[in-house]
């Protein structure tokens, strides 16, 4: 028996989100389709991030500042100043651009289940995109569908 690939068990209707929607847009979006993340596209089509629940809750969290301290007449960050520039950002976002993940881990839809499988488990994430042969998104998997098809084996 052939091994299961990826566009067999995808969701192929996605439901995706411009980059330029405002995060109200987005909130509608995922509540309304019971959903925890989507896809964002740009005006071409084309995926150019993610972005869930996760990413919106960032926005009603407090901000770290990092830890500091000043040597003669500079600043000495102790912690990341590029991971605080990006929490604020996210805090002050008010598109979705500002707040998705850029880098987005994705598979071929001819990937195994078991890849993808293997993908989600190290990457720790709950969806895959699934882009066709011309790198345009054709579907995604999330970790139900790879639960489903084990049930259907």
């Amino acid at each position: 028996m052939a091994e299961k690939l990826a566009k067999d068990i995808m969701n192929k209707e996605v439901i995706t989100i411009s980059q330029d929607a405002s995060i109200e847009e987005l909130s509608q979006l995922l509540l309304t389709n019971k959903i925890s993340g989507v896809p964002v596209l740009d005006q071409e089509g084309q995926m150019v991030g993610i972005v869930t629940e996760g990413d919106i809750i960032v926005q009603d969290t407090d901000l770290h500042f990092p830890s500091y301290f000043k040597l003669l007449d500079s600043i000495i960050y102790l912690e990341s100043l590029s991971k605080f520039k990006k929490s604020l950002k996210k805090h002050l976002a008010t598109k979705v651009e500002d707040i998705m993940t850029a880098e987005v881990v994705s598979v071929d839809e001819d990937s195994t289940v078991n890849n993808v499988a293997n993908i989600m488990t190290q990457k720790n994430i709950n969806r895959v995109p699934v882009l066709g042969q011309d790198k345009k998104l054709v579907g995604i998997i999330t970790r139900a569908d790879i639960v489903k098809s084990m049930i259907k084996e």
